[in-house]
């Protein structure tokens, strides 16, 4: 018996929760058969040869764009390779990305020039947060006259966003700003976000998994009030049991391998609902984080509060809730400390080091921790089987800062890490070394091209960075 078609937009439904599916095979009229990595490896080899999707038939997976930010640069001899030793084991800030090097490019040569003061004096880390994304200098202001410019996602979401429920979704582990003072006269607006709607609008970021998981699984019913939400996460009732008839009738109808995906599937969603619900309840020992200010509906646990949106990240893009995203591990000139890697001086504090041996190795730990988080959100895209590949395959990443060394506050040969997207025709596995000054926009327009957005110019850009 032939299964029917289920059309992607399908959702389980059932008193207001609402579920996104994963791709099935019963989406598709024909389907890209993934029997082995054979097939995989074609799959990507005719990508990176015609800059065509793999899979372009009926059954290609969207392409995505993804942006992570890490805030006050790094320490370069640790981080960055040397162009010489391309083959070589990579820099140790980068070790824990070792086993994943053939999934990601390092580039360097890509900088930011309006990220410099430009006569405007201090205020590197609000610029650099603001620059990132926008290639724009932002004017000097602690007042509610901010202006940068808008940002290479959202340039995006305006052509492609109505393609998906979400237009796009900003992520971060630090609370959004849209005022005050952050760095030396400009406003917070700048340091705390890297997504532009307009030149005077950011698009604050959620940094609260619950209300992630909840805005993914419009979980609750329709003008739910709070006191409502409060006893319904009280009885602690998971999104699965508002479901399961629904469930149940979709399993019915499916073939073997598609009823496999739905229980992997499904799992996956539950699990993650617990652990939300499990480091929410956790804290941090105040005396750990003395300083730094763990807002509310916030985990306790840094390492797990990255994990979890890293999870929710990827959970957004498989359900395809939307093909944009941005996330910021920690907002610029944070001065976060990180007991956990026995680092308790504050970030931004230690990227002042002055060459003191104690606080440069410090800056290293930290520095392999962002690598040991970007590595995990690399292997959850991995795991996602697509037509003509994996979720990572579908995906463009750009991991990085607009600063290169906290110390110097320099905006030259910047960190930028570019993974995934071999059915966008991207070829990872390299050291990509491009002529110094080279702006970092020349990557976002390249990026903007491969998702179908034809835009001539991209802020300073000075044509399409070739060769990714």
């Amino acid at each position: 018996m032939k299964t029917p078609r289920i059309d992607r937009r399908t959702m389980l439904r059932g008193a207001g929760a609402a579920i996104a599916l994963p791709w099935l095979e019963a989406m598709a009229s024909e389907t890209l058969a993934l029997a082995g990595s054979s097939a995989l490896r074609r799959a990507r080899s005719a990508a990176a040869a015609t800059g065509v999707p793999a899979g372009g038939s009926a059954a290609a997976a969207p392409l995505r764009m993804v942006h992570a930010f890490i805030p006050n640069g790094v320490d370069p001899a640790a981080w960055m390779p040397d162009p010489g030793q391309a083959a070589g084991p990579l820099p140790p800030s980068l070790a824990p990305l070792e086993e994943l090097r053939q999934r990601f490019t390092v580039i360097r040569g890509l900088a930011h020039h309006n990220a410099r003061p430009l006569g405007n004096g201090p205020g590197d880390h609000a610029r650099s947060a603001a620059c990132f994304l926008t290639g724009a200098h932002p004017v000097k202001t602690a007042g509610d006259d901010i202006a940068a410019g808008v940002s290479v996602d959202q340039v995006a979401a305006a052509a492609i966003g109505d393609r998906t429920p979400l237009a796009s979704l900003e992520l971060g582990c630090e609370p959004a700003m849209s005022s005050g003072d952050c760095d030396s006269g400009y406003s917070c607006a700048y340091s705390a976000n890297i997504s532009w709607r307009s030149p005077s609008r950011p698009n604050l970021k959620e940094i609260r998994p619950r209300a992630v998981f909840e805005r993914l699984f419009a979980m609750g019913p329709e003008g739910e009030s709070p006191a409502a939400r409060q006893r319904r996460l009280a009885a602690r009732r998971s999104i699965l049991d508002f479901v399961t008839q629904d469930a149940d009738r979709l399993q019915g109808s499916l073939g073997r391998d598609d009823r496999h995906r739905m229980d992997e599937y499904l799992e996956g969603v539950r699990a993650l609902e617990r652990r939300i619900q499990r480091v929410a309840r956790a804290t941090e020992d105040p005396s750990e984080v003395a300083g730094f200010d763990v807002p509310e509906g916030v985990p306790g646990d840094y390492a797990e509060h990255v994990r979890l949106m890293n999870e929710l990240l990827v959970m957004a893009l498989r359900q395809d809730r939307t093909r944009i995203a941005t996330f910021m591990l920690a907002n610029e000139g944070s001065n976060r400390p990180f007991p956990f890697l026995e680092v308790r001086e504050g970030h931004h504090h230690l990227s002042h080091h002055g060459g003191d041996e104690h606080k440069v190795e410090q800056v290293r730990r930290i520095n392999r921790f962002q690598s040991e988080m970007l590595a995990d959100l690399l292997r959850r895209m991995d795991a996602v089987a697509e037509p003509g590949g994996t979720l990572l395959d579908h995906t463009m990443l750009v991991f990085g800062s607009a600063i290169r060394d906290g110390n110097r506050h320099d905006h030259d040969d910047l960190p930028v890490i570019l993974a995934g997207g071999s059915a966008a025709g991207l070829t990872p596995g390299r050291l990509m070394q491009v002529p110094a000054g080279t702006p970092m926009c020349n990557l976002h327009l390249a990026m903007l091209h491969r998702m179908g957005v034809a835009e001539p110019r991209f802020g300073d850009s000075t044509g399409v960075l070739a060769g990714i």
